[in-house]
């Protein structure tokens, strides 16, 4: 079972990836607003990115909780992913299924508390910060972890003090963060761009 669990850890970071960039955000048209096949769930992420810049990171959304139409999105989103997931995966293997529900309630507490305590966000999930404070808003699509940001070349790093430890995102011991490192840098490196002042923040919709 905990080889499932893993593999649906990897799986769900991988679709966290793909609806944060092509859902939530949308892909562009020329001459066209952007494309998402859920509108509404892009129309709210947008309103959701506006908030942020305005409040140094700030998502009052989620102090108001359901009676936010964001939030309350969000929540039934992450509802219907888990739950459809879970259906599909548990015949083939239950701890990717629990995984799936996991990761789902996983999301939502890391990205509630990271708009909620903005310097936390900060410490623990710098690419997240990155994806909203960052010149460029189009990249660090991943939120829980950098993983396919890193393996999909989309990690963008604005200063030294929002590069996390190492690409996996989590604290572990100094020689295998060490390896970790070498291997990223040399087979999956993130970007560099200059940090923007806050009257040069602009959202593109």
């Amino acid at each position: 079972m905990w080889k499932g669990f893993l593999v649906g850890l990897v799986v769900a970071n991988g679709f966290e990836w793909v609806a944060h960039k092509y859902i939530l955000h949308g892909t562009h048209r020329s001459g066209k607003p952007r494309y998402s096949p859920v509108p509404d769930s892009m129309k709210s992420h947008w309103e959701h990115h506006r908030e942020v810049r305005k409040q140094d990171f700030h998502d009052d959304g989620y102090v108001q909780g359901i009676s936010n139409w964001r939030t309350k999105n969000e929540i039934v989103s992450l509802a219907v992913v888990a739950g459809v997931s879970s259906v599909l995966f548990y015949p083939v293997s239950k701890g990717m299924a629990a995984a799936a529900v996991y990761s789902a309630c996983n999301y939502y507490y890391i990205h509630r508390r990271a708009h909620l305590e903005p310097d936390w966000a900060m410490k623990k999930i710098p690419w997240h910060y990155d994806h909203h404070m960052n010149s460029n808003q189009d990249a660090n699509w991943c939120v829980t972890k950098p993983w396919f940001d890193y393996i999909l070349g989309t990690r963008v790093i604005s200063s030294e003090n929002l590069q996390e430890q190492n690409p996996l995102g989590i604290a572990l011991p100094q020689p295998i963060t060490k390896g970790l490192n070498f291997v990223a840098e040399r087979y999956f490196p993130a970007k560099w761009v200059e940090k923007v002042s806050k009257l040069e923040l602009k959202v593109e919709v």
